[in-house]
């Protein structure tokens, strides 16, 4: 598989748990050049909008707000993208959808979006249950960005998740139905912060307990010592756990919790005075919320750690951060999906820019997707790769962004993203 990363593994286990609880732009200088006075009058450009569909499962069983963040980015970066002029002049027309979390619903915004809007991509997709991919992809519509919360950004074609993808995407999952992730965020802990015990806490809850197997397989395979610890799905006890990460001497804590749950957790282990070098959350946690959503954990908070592939939101030295934060500072909040959001968006723009002269249509901004390799949003994301490798890589050089969360500062960056690498080894499993 590609850069797939743990955040993204994480965000899985976080819907699974949800569900469960409820059961400057210009014109080219070529259009000013003189005609041909003796031919016929150059052919009228095109104006009609470009037409994109963005799916997003905003009103699903996990919540309001669960995946509206890619969806919010890719929105603000067309409507400053239209200010400026557009794509060669021509508008972005935005064509919404919302699945509603469901495999139907999913399938209905598919069907609406290609054959009646006949959106020319895809953008952000942030589907609970990506029912509609194999249309998708059968209709060769590229799906640009999307957030890998399930499988199929690594079984069809045509569709590029906002991680890139080493898998063949020939209709397969990963390979022979299983896909890769390497132990880089382990591998960081433990050169960085030299850490050495790590727990891991889930529910006993089959995706948890799932993931929780997964995170502790990397850890291991790190070296780490492992402190395994499960609480009741209905009725948990975290003060229990809380008071035996203390008594192990945990140096990081892992989950495979919803934000509810850790929350719960953190304010159980500032009770016991359980302290860590890191609680590490995942990229869907990585918002401007922390202050409210651990607001009765100050100890624990400002021990929240988050990693991923795209730069840090609030990073706002970087231009391409600033231009996202100035342009989404309507937003009552922020999140790194978000930014994600606002880079998919850039991405199918890009794509669009090199199809203009020839036309902007499917096939043409699927092959730029095909032909880009290495692609970064202008400094947004750790260089993006689609490679269809028919061996699943034992190990790699892999990349990761780092922040913590510090009361009063936010989320500050630990490091430069693009040199905080590690060659690590590639583990398999089933999704």
């Amino acid at each position: 598989m590609g850069r797939r990363s743990r955040g993204a593994e994480a965000a899985i286990v976080v819907v699974l748990l949800a569900l469960s609880t409820a059961c400057g732009s210009r014109l080219p200088e070529s259009d000013f050049e003189h005609r041909d006075r003796g031919g016929s009058p150059a052919p009228a450009r095109d104006r009609t909008p470009i037409r994109v569909g963005v799916v997003t499962s905003a009103t699903s069983p996990v919540g309001g707000n669960a995946f509206t963040g890619p969806r919010d980015g890719a929105k603000a970066y067309f409507d400053r993208l239209n200010a400026r002029g557009g794509v060669d002049g021509r508008r972005v027309e935005v064509r919404e959808c919302d699945d509603g979390g469901s495999g139907v619903g999913n399938n209905e915004c598919v069907h609406r979006l290609i054959d009646e809007d006949e959106v020319v991509a895809l953008v952000a997709t942030t589907a609970l249950d990506y029912a509609g991919a194999s249309r998708v992809a059968r209709a060769r519509v590229p799906d640009i960005g999307g957030q890998p919360i399930g499988a199929a950004y690594d079984t069809y074609p045509h569709l590029y998740g906002i991680y890139g993808s080493l898998a063949p995407r020939d209709g397969t999952t990963g390979w022979d139905g299983r896909q890769y992730g390497g132990t880089e965020v382990y591998r960081y802990f433990k050169r960085e912060h030299g850490a050495r015990t790590a727990a891991v806490v889930s529910y006993n809850q089959p995706a948890s307990a799932a993931y929780a197997r997964l995170v502790e397989r990397g850890l291991k395979a790190e070296g780490y010592k492992v402190v395994t610890e499960q609480v009741d799905f209905a009725l948990p006890n975290f003060r229990a756990v809380a008071a035996d990460l203390k008594e192990q001497g945990a140096d990081l804590v892992f989950d495979a919790m919803d934000t509810h749950g850790n929350a719960q957790l953190c304010e159980a282990m500032d009770a016991v005075g359980a302290e860590v070098t890191a609680k590490v959350t995942n990229v869907q946690n990585w918002t401007s919320t922390v202050a409210d959503d651990y607001k009765d954990a100050p100890h624990c908070r400002n021990a929240l750690w988050a990693s991923g592939s795209s730069r840090n939101h609030e990073d706002t030295e970087q231009d391409a951060v600033r231009e996202f934060r100035d342009a989404t500072k309507g937003l009552k909040t922020h999140s790194q999906w978000q930014l994600e959001g606002w880079a998919a968006a850039m991405w199918f723009t890009d794509a669009a820019k090199s199809c203009a002269e020839q036309g902007v249509t499917r096939a043409c901004v699927d092959d730029f997707m095909n032909r880009g390799q290495g692609y970064t949003a202008d400094g947004l994301l750790l260089p993006v790769r689609f490679e269809r490798l028919a061996e699943p890589p034992k190990s790699r050089r892999t990349c990761l962004s780092v922040a913590r969360w510090e009361d009063g500062r936010g989320w500050v960056s630990q490091g430069d993203m693009n040199t905080t690498c590690f060659d690590v080894p590639q583990l398999s499993y089933r999704p």
